[in-house]
């Protein structure tokens, strides 16, 4: 499939008015809000993390109003099981009387998944949502059923109260395409949030775009185009995070494990998903260096030298950034 300009222009457009509508309901949140649309652009999926009351539910809540796409929630509690996410077979009477087992579908089946607080459910648990995420398919009793399109799964993680949780181990994490940090509210949004959640005024958040539409945009980030120096910028940056030699070597004696293979996808698609949304035809360097820290922060982890130093691993992914330079291989 191939596109012409004006539709590459006008699928930007569109998605200017997906964010503007955003906007309307959510107050600040840059990040979140341009990761999120990333991600589903990117036919991927997002870890969300941030503090209790910050609007994460609320976020991918508006996100699946403005696109239009069935929306489903689940609390993830110790105590939840895999059928309570995927679904499962039951017994039930047809009209004739007969007995038959008929599969009632979880809500996983819905075309955006918020799993919230994913971290409090149990690895048995958890692990149901690999498949789904990873293959666009669950298996329930030897039965493979497609998940509708699109499909995208935002996860959301509390970094307090970490007592009685199951963090999610590094394999999981990588199947997310990218890491979103929510930080606090500034004075003035926090002012803007009362304003328009307290007063009798309500907000009416308008459908912007639907699944087709998606989905076209979604085959559109796929003809962005990319140049080979951009891709081996990428891949440098993603080799540095586990190489021990080369220009970065200062910083990467911090790095137990680095990125791998999955770590430099999400960064080249999270890059043409940007450089759709700017209204670019083609990857420029300031997408690939604007998308590195959620593509990659959920994939380094520390070693014992760099936890005692106190390096963050986004201070390292920086750090990184610069030390790497466009044309320099630093394999």
């Amino acid at each position: 499939m191939s596109f012409t300009p004006e539709q590459f222009k006008e699928m930007s457009e569109r998605l200017g008015e997906v964010r503007n509508e955003i906007g309307k309901f959510i107050v600040g949140q840059n990040e979140a809000v341009e990761f999120s649309l990333y991600s589903i652009l990117a036919d991927g999926h997002a870890l969300l993390e941030g503090l209790p009351g910050l609007g994460k539910t609320m976020l991918i809540r508006t996100i699946s109003d403005v696109l239009d796409l069935s929306f489903s929630r689940i609390q993830f509690t110790p105590d939840l099981m895999p059928a309570d996410i995927t679904g499962t077979s039951i017994l039930e009477r047809s009209e004739e009387g007969m007995q038959r087992f008929a599969f009632k579908k979880g809500p996983i089946f819905s075309q955006m998944v918020l799993a919230d607080e994913i971290n409090r459910a149990t690895p048995k648990t958890q692990s149901a949502l690999l498949e789904a995420m990873g293959e666009k398919t669950v298996t329930v009793l030897g039965e493979t059923r497609q998940m509708a399109r699109p499909f995208f799964v935002l996860a959301t993680q509390n970094p307090i109260e970490m007592e009685g949780t199951y963090p999610l181990p590094e394999a999981q994490m990588d199947r997310f395409m990218c890491k979103i940090l929510l930080p606090y509210p500034k004075k003035s949004e926090l002012k803007e949030i009362i304003l328009r959640t307290t007063g009798s005024q309500k907000i009416q958040i308008e459908k912007v775009m639907n699944a087709e539409e998606i989905v076209i945009a979604q085959e559109m980030v796929k003809e962005v185009i990319i140049a080979d120096e951009m891709i081996d910028y990428a891949v440098d940056l993603v080799s540095a995070t586990h190489n021990k030699t080369g220009s970065a070597e200062e910083w990467t004696k911090y790095v137990q494990y680095g990125s791998g293979p999955r770590g430099l996808q999400s960064i080249i698609k999270l890059a043409k998903a940007r450089a759709l949304i700017a209204g670019r035809f083609h990857v420029s360097i300031m997408d690939i260096k604007s998308v590195a820290k959620p593509a990659l922060r959920h994939r380094i982890l520390m070693n014992y030298e760099g936890e005692a130093e106190g390096i963050e691993i986004d201070e390292l992914i920086e750090k990184l950034i610069e030390e790497v330079r466009q044309g320099e291989s630093s394999r």
